[in-house]
């Protein structure tokens, strides 16, 4: 298992190692200890997650509120996804960022989202199915969403014909988000995070 720690801080590429034969595969799609060497600390699991997509639908921004926010680890079981992390902390050197990577059912890549992150991505094939875990149950009045065909993001999204939901159709853009007090701050995401580092 590798992992890469991507251009925005608290974001991490996850590339399994794959064992195969005539009879299948087997690998190791998520260890604890793997990840916590990596990141610094223990992943809580409180919840997990299958979302199945049609192809070129769009999901996300999402984010939630810091403390306790809500990371998650993040793997495409079928078909293909274009998978975007953003940089939503306000006060961030790489804030309004956004990293890309393709997650699959070939190299069965996995992505780390730390809290305060944003989160969304494409799908690229129908029934497109991520399989996720978080660290923190859903919470719906913590929660929060960035429109992702925001023209300040400048997401290069790979299709014309997105597809959103209703809530991401009306969510907020970045800036209007900034000014509404609903992004996560930058200092309080790194003491939240030193805080998980030292418990």
């Amino acid at each position: 298992m590798k992992f890469r720690e991507l251009s925005i801080g608290g974001a991490w590429e996850v590339t399994p190692q794959q064992h195969g034969d005539p009879r299948g595969l087997f690998m190791e799609w998520y260890r604890f200890d793997h990840l916590a060497a990596a990141v610094g600390h223990p992943l809580r699991m409180a919840q997990a997650n299958l979302s199945v997509s049609a192809k070129d639908v769009v999901r996300g921004i999402h984010f939630a509120d810091v403390p306790p926010g809500q990371a998650k680890y993040v793997t495409c079981v079928r078909g293909a996804v274009l998978d975007v992390v953003v940089d939503l902390r306000v006060g961030s050197p790489t804030f309004g960022r956004s990293e890309f990577v393709r997650l699959d059912d070939v190299d069965r890549r996995a992505v780390y989202i730390s809290e305060g992150l944003g989160h969304g991505f494409c799908a690229l094939t129908d029934d497109a199915t991520l399989s996720y875990v978080c660290s923190e149950t859903y919470n719906p009045t913590g929660e929060h969403a960035v429109h992702p065909l925001d023209p300040d993001l400048a997401i290069d999204w790979p299709t014309g014909t997105p597809q959103l939901s209703d809530r991401d159709a009306a969510a907020p853009t970045l800036a209007e988000a900034r000014e509404r007090g609903l992004l996560p701050d930058y200092q309080a995401c790194l003491r939240y995070r030193q805080a998980l580092i030292d418990s």
